[in-house]
This record gives C-alpha cells, structure tokens and sequence, in this order.
C-alpha cells in the first residue's frame, strides 16, 4: 500500500486496474495460447486463420478505440466499459463453437469490443506530473495479467483442455460484475467539444508529431507478427514443452514487469530517447539470436533480457505519446492515438501466419527482429527536441 501511496494512485484507478488485470489475464491466455494452441493442435487450423482471427480481434479493438474514446469525453464510463465487457464475455463463450473457422474467427472479433473502454479510461487517470511511474504501474498491471494468462492457460490445456475454457469464461465474467462499480462519470469533466474542434487540436498535435509515426506503426507491426506464431516457434525451434514454454514466457513477463516502474522513473528524470533507442535495439538483437536454437537455459537467459529491455521502453514510449493528447480531449486523444498505433497490428498477425506458412517461423522471428532494428535507428537519429515537452 506504501507504494501505491507513493504513486498517487486514487481508488478508481486501483478498482480500474484489477479489472484490467482479469481483461488482459483472459486476453493474453485468448490470444497467446488458446487461439494458437487450441486452434492448430484442436481444431487443425492454418496458422493463416489463426493470424486472422488474431487480427479480427485486434481489427474491433483499434476501430472501437476512436469510437469509444468520443463516448467517453460525454458518456458514463461505468456503462461503457459495462456494455463493452459484456459483449467480449459473448465472444468468449462462442469459442466453444470454434470448430466452424469463420464462427472462429468471428468469436475472436466480438472478444476485441471490450478491451479498449478500460484501458483508455485508465489512461485518463493518470497524473502528469507522475506519468512515466504512473504508466509504469499500469503497465505493469497489463503485463502481469497478460503474461500469467498464458503461462496459466498453457498448464490446463496440457491436462484438461475444457477446464481452460471455463476459467476464460469464468474470468470475463468477474471483470462484467466489477465494471458495474467502474467510475460513473465523463472523463475531462467539461461541457462537451463538438468532434470536429476535438479532431483539429488532435490533429495539429499529430502533425507535429509526424516523423514519430512510422515508429508507432512498425513497433506494433513487428510484435503482432509474433502472436500466432510463437507457440509453434517455442516447440519447433527451442524443443520447449508445454512447461518449459511457460517458464520463458513467465522470465520474460516477469522481467518485464519488475522493471517497469524502476525504468519509468528513470526514463522520467533522465529523458526518452536512451530508453527507446537502447531498448529496441537489445530487443532486436535477442529476438534475432532466439532462432539459432538456443539451448534451454540460454533461452531463458535471452528472454530474461528480452523483458528488461521491453521494460525500458514501455513507460518512456506512452509518456512520449502523452505529449501530444490535448488535455481537454483526452478520451479522444488517447483513443485516436492508440488507433493509429493498432494499425501494425491489424495487418502483423496475418503477415505472421502467411510467413509461417510458405516460408517458415524462423523468418517471422527474422523479420520481426529486423523492424525492432530499424525502430531503433530512427529513434537514433530522430533529434532530441521531438521527445521534448512542446
């Protein structure tokens, strides 16, 4: 509690943060191991339709972000995120009917709706003048939720894979129940601005901000590629089983996590462009040495690193973008923000799955690794004053 004290963090954002916990626990387990495992070894997929399915919940997600973020700068967000989870709690329960692909698929885009109304919301309570270690402390909640999902999910579906559907199910359905005491209130606490004038001061912001959009849609393009295929790549390339898959995947998340507020600190005192340069690079050149087929322990060693460095970036990278969202519009500026961002990753997960499936799983890993790389150059050369408070 002494360090939740520390952070400033109010009660509605600590009530917000533990159903994003339970949102991202199902999304990770959804989309890291129950559509790729029980998707390919289950019901016989391509990994092309599971990268579709992937990217038709990611496709719900990014088009719902601007929508979403319009609503709540007029609307209660108790009910926005209550319909929304509602909808996802729908998507999940229609995986039991996922022998059909296209049902399958469909069942994954329904799950997207209601992912965007929490996080955006969460977004909107975090304070300026603490908003690295803020964003840390969010993130952090992400990833526990989003890296436990799968390690979790993983251990049942060896075993008893309909125990895995139950608890998604289960699970969705207790962050439904806590979203009815989720804020009731709009977030800028203003009189409504018609969208257009919320789009110009938006807009201006993004063009000032333009030579950093390339980053924002590689860097997501990059990691989505990974989604559909690293289940496969963990078996085929680094001989892990299903235990073993799991222990990297808690080293990396858990690595990720502890560094998160320590990084966003530090990020806050001494300035971005390290963080961001410093850490895409050491993700791309670990990311790359993973498909040498490492032994196990040096596996686990590279996603260690791997982690660490994702740490750095994380809280320096959002406190970047939070730079240029108006603070009278920040439901919109975030959403919009955020849907530009998800662009990458709408197209990554099928381009993943195509890859995998004509040339191989070991070039996705490439591929991937190549455009962490040239993010890590631009953010070279990009000149200091663009990671400068304007």
């Amino acid at each position: 509690m002494k360090g939740i004290r520390f952070l400033g963090l109010g009660p509605e954002i600590i009530l917000l943060s533990v159903i994003l916990f339970l949102v991202e626990f199902v999304r990770g387990a959804v989309l890291v191991s129950f559509i790729p495992i029980f998707g390919k070894n289950e019901l016989m997929l391509q990994l092309t339709i599971i990268g579709t399915a992937i990217t038709a919940h990611y496709l719900t997600d990014t088009i719902l972000k601007t929508f979403i973020g319009y609503l709540l700068d007029r609307w209660s967000a108790r009910w926005i995120i209550n319909i929304g989870l509602l909808i996802s709690l729908i998507g999940v329960v229609l995986f039991t009917w996922g022998y059909h692909p296209w049902l399958f698929i469909f069942a994954a885009a329904l799950y997207g709706v209601g992912i965007s109304p929490v996080w955006i919301v969460c977004l909107t309570k975090v304070k300026e003048d603490q908003r690295a270690a803020q964003m840390g402390y969010l993130y952090m909640i992400w990833l526990v939720g989003m890296g436990s999902g799968p390690v979790v999910l993983n251990l049942i579906l060896d075993s008893k894979p309909s125990w895995g559907y139950i608890l998604l199910v289960s699970l969705s359905s207790a962050a439904w129940l806590i979203s009815f005491f989720a804020p009731d209130a709009r977030q800028t606490g203003a009189l409504p601005v018609p969208f257009r004038k919320q789009w110009e001061a938006l807009k201006a912001r993004l063009i000032a901000m333009k030579p950093l959009l390339p980053g924002m849609v590689i860097q997501t393009l990059a990691a989505s590629m990974l989604v559909p295929v690293l289940p496969s790549f963990a078996k085929e390339y680094l001989s892990l089983n299903a235990t073993q898959y799991s222990i990297l995947l808690l080293l990396g998340g858990g690595c990720t996590v502890l560094g998160l507020m320590p990084m966003g600190k530090w990020s806050d005192r001494t300035g971005r462009k390290p963080f961001l340069f410093i850490g895409f690079a050491i993700f791309a050149v670990m990311l790359a040495s993973l498909s040498f087929k490492p032994s196990t322990g040096m596996a686990y060693g590279i996603a260690i690193i791997l982690g660490l460095s994702y740490s750095a970036v994380l809280p320096a990278w959002n406190a970047l973008l939070a730079l240029y969202v108006p603070p009278s519009q920040k439901g919109l500026g975030w959403s919009l923000l955020s849907t530009v961002e998800g662009i990458g990753v709408l197209v990554g997960p099928v381009i993943g799955g195509l890859i995998a499936d004509y040339i191989s799983i070991a070039a996705v890993v490439w591929i991937s690794a190549a455009l962490f790389a040239i993010i890590a150059l631009i953010y070279l050369l990009f000149p200091s004053r663009w990671f400068a408070e304007h």
